[in-house]
């Protein structure tokens, strides 16, 4: 299959087809990625790469650690990352398409990207001012019986929504309908749903969209039951999570 090579940016969270990623860029090899981005022909799209990490930090440190005051803070494409950043990432992740990248009179950006497609790290480079990885895309295959799964995910969904709302003591925004085409029902739940990373990274691989949409009824089920018992949660967005320091 061919494969493409792309500027890789590592997050500690997970980016889904169709769903925007605003992004806070200050960090120098960060910052290069943007510059380069924008002598992109203002014909094509400005794409990047976006994977969750598995083991490292998102934004590396710039300051003398601890224990030791002395130790010197990492530097390069790969800082926080270890020898190997390939190890330290997910295997799948996604395409961003940046629709703006703006700079701000400091250096830093401020960027507004939407996911596009999902596709499969072979290997990573640090050998430039950033990472940039060589991906594989990955055709969404809609697997047996979607249709079905796609509304009972929505129906269950939608229960999810009211006793959260319910545990927050808070009214429920309906906003805009819900979609009703598989593939986009699984990855918009797959976003909104309160889940921690390796989670949302297990429905971002998974090998079809009927696999996903069936783990997510699962989750949805049991993350209901638990909402049901609890006095209140901690407040959050269900559609939308933070604008990533990077």
């Amino acid at each position: 299959m061919t494969t493409v090579r792309l500027p890789l940016f590592p997050l500690n969270s997970v980016l889904f087809p169709g769903l925007v990623l605003p992004l806070n860029v200050f960090e120098e090899r960060y910052r290069a990625m943007m510059r380069a981005l924008l002598k992109t022909p203002e014909d094509e799209p400005r794409r990047f790469a976006v994977v969750a990490i598995r083991d490292g930090h998102e934004v590396a440190p710039s300051e003398p650690g601890l224990p030791d005051p002395t130790a010197v803070p990492e530097r390069g494409p790969a800082a926080g990352f270890g020898p190997d950043p390939v190890r330290s990432l997910h295997g799948v992740g996604c395409i961003a398409d940046a629709a703006t990248v703006r700079e701000r009179p400091d250096g830093t950006f401020e960027v507004l990207a939407t996911g596009t497609t999902r596709v499969r790290v072979k290997s990573v480079d640090a050998g430039g001012p950033f990472l940039t990885a060589e991906l594989e895309p990955l055709e969404e295959e809609v697997g047996d019986g979607a249709g079905a799964l796609a509304e009972g995910v929505l129906r269950a969904f939608r229960q999810y929504q009211k006793r959260l709302a319910g545990a927050r003591e808070r009214s429920l925004s309906t906003g805009a309908d819900l979609p009703d085409e598989p593939s986009v029902v699984s990855y918009l739940v797959a976003a909104a749903m309160m889940l921690d990373t390796p989670t949302k990274q297990r429905l971002l691989q998974a090998p079809d969209t009927a696999s996903r949409l069936r783990d997510e009824l699962k989750l949805l089920r049991a993350e209901t039951a638990i909402i049901r018992n609890l006095p209140s949660l901690p407040a959050s967005e269900l559609t939308r999570g933070p604008t990533s320091l990077n």
